[in-house]
């Protein structure tokens, strides 16, 4: 018996000196037996000083996952206590540091919202910075511990929790700024656009504001040269750059801003002759005489100037200007109701001197733009719905951008 006893008192000073030297606990419960708890496991007690310390001596012993279990225990206990603040701040640091960035973000946020008077309120802030620019750089969030998907939208929470609890800092622009580009690789187009509105209205006076107005223009450019259905994303591209020249003459992307000016003019008045041709060749004498005026008035001068002027002394002389100025008692089918093999119809008898010369045109003709208003709305990604734009459309025509790309984050 008595050496049973010695045995276990043995075992249980072995046990404890263990416990001490790696962290870890025996657990004694009335009847159960003893457990083993690894380290940063067992329970903590104890008030706020004693576990600060406690928090304290295992960051000096290399044990992080007790030291962070003490913080938060000091935290979640003592919540007012004067080193609540510096505990958790102590929590976030390390778990950073253990690469759990979503749970280290989660902790920065806790600290700037519940003790935004904190000495470290500005160091959590640019906590919070740091993995949300991770996320955005591609850094993929974990399950388990096995990286499994890299999270724009994690990206985007961390940036709006920063302009939430601080919407003065200093990082407060780059953090919109940053959403913009998250939702720009996520091809969210409309979330992408204000954002970016959102930095050039809420802080005009930074630099990223410049940087905001040009990717503004940069979207719908992307639009109108991977095709869209109207001239909007034409019109509304231009007007951004001229904005953006407007606003920030002496920027350095003046120059780029310039030269995709230029695409879109081109773009635009080739979209719109391509218009004219086809409402042309289905005997919509009306609707194409507006295009090829549009082309006209947008490029004086060009070759597609010259056809159109052409164009329209033909039809004029064949059709007077009464019929070119009357309005129809109804408005032209619109381009998807149009059939492209009707029987050619005779010419308005406004003129018998002979047939209607031919429009020069291809033996396939582009679909029309709709003559509906232009929207505001911000363009759908072009791979949204069927991955591609119709064969022949105008948009389809347009330009490639040499050189535009996306402004890196500064």
């Amino acid at each position: 018996m008595e050496l049973r006893s010695l045995a276990f008192f043995v075992c249980l000073t072995i046990s404890l000196l263990f416990s001490q030297g790696s962290g870890a606990g025996i657990v004694f419960k009335a009847g159960e037996k003893m457990k083993y708890v690894p380290p940063g496991e067992e329970e903590m007690n104890g008030n706020a000083e004693e576990l600060f310390h406690t928090g304290q001596v295992a960051e000096e012993r290399g044990n992080s996952k007790r030291a962070i279990k003490a913080y938060k225990t000091l935290v979640r206990r003592h919540p007012k206590d004067a080193l609540a603040p510096g505990a958790l701040y102590r929590a976030a640091e390390l778990t950073e540091k253990t690469k759990d960035l979503s749970g280290a973000a989660d902790l920065y946020r806790t600290l700037v919202e519940r003790y935004p008077s904190s000495p470290h309120f500005d160091e959590a802030i640019e906590g919070q910075f740091r993995i949300g620019e991770a996320y955005l750089a591609g850094k993929k969030l974990k399950l388990l511990g096995i990286p499994f998907a890299a999270s724009m939208d994690r990206a985007v929470e961390v940036f709006a929790a920063i302009i939430r609890t601080a919407p003065y800092g200093k990082d407060t622009a780059r953090a919109q700024f940053n959403i913009g580009l998250a939702r720009e690789k996520q091809h969210l187009n409309d979330a992408a656009l204000q954002a970016y509105q959102a930095v050039v209205e809420k802080f005009p006076n930074d630099p990223l504001a410049a940087d905001a107005q040009y990717q503004i223009g940069y979207i719908w450019l992307m639009a109108a040269k991977e095709g869209t259905k109207d001239l909007a994303a034409t019109k509304n591209a231009r007007l951004a750059f001229q904005d953006f020249l407007f606003r920030y003459p002496n920027s350095e992307k003046g120059a780029q801003a310039r030269a995709n000016l230029g695409l879109l003019e081109n773009k635009q008045t080739a979209s719109a002759f391509n218009v004219a041709k086809f409402y042309d060749k289905q005997k919509r004498y009306r609707a194409a005489v507006i295009y090829y005026n549009e082309v006209i008035r947008e490029q004086p001068g060009s070759v597609e100037s010259e056809k159109a002027k052409k164009r329209i002394d033909q039809l004029r002389a064949k059709l007077g200007d009464a019929v070119m100025d009357a309005v129809p008692s109804a408005s032209p089918k619109k381009p998807a109701e149009t059939t492209r093999h009707e029987p050619a119809g005779r010419a308005p008898s406004g003129n018998n001197n002979g047939p209607l010369a031919p429009p020069e045109t291809d033996l396939s003709l582009p679909p029309p733009a709709s003559l509906a208003p232009t929207t505001t709305t911000a363009p759908e990604p072009p791979n949204a719905s069927t991955g591609s734009v119709p064969e022949g459309s105008p948009a389809s025509d347009a330009p490639a951008a040499p050189g535009a790309a996306a402004s890196p984050a500064p």
